[in-house]
């Protein structure tokens, strides 16, 4: 198997791990299987489902990224980082 081979199949994968981490991010948060529901697992259900959606997008990203180089095309690379509010203001 060759590298492009190789890259290829990296790639199929990366789809199928967007696909799961859609799975996640459409999840819900709250079930009607409990009644009461406390903040800091709330907090960490939506940290959970922001962590997917960001992981999806940069894998795609970088999907979009190695097919342009197995065919040749060149790609503007764009530098996307999701900070929150207190980050952006610390510097």
């Amino acid at each position: 198997m060759n590298i492009k081979e190789k890259k290829s199949n990296i790639i199929e994968a990366g789809y199928k791990a967007v696909e799961e981490l859609i799975k996640v991010a459409e999840e819900k948060i709250i079930t009607n299987t409990e009644d009461d529901v406390s903040a800091d697992r709330l907090k960490n259900a939506a940290a959970t489902k922001k962590l997917a959606i960001f992981d999806a997008f940069e894998i795609l990203t970088r999907i979009e990224e190695e097919k342009a180089l197995i065919e040749n095309k060149t790609v503007e690379k764009t530098k996307t980082t999701f900070t929150g509010f207190a980050e952006r203001k610390s510097r």
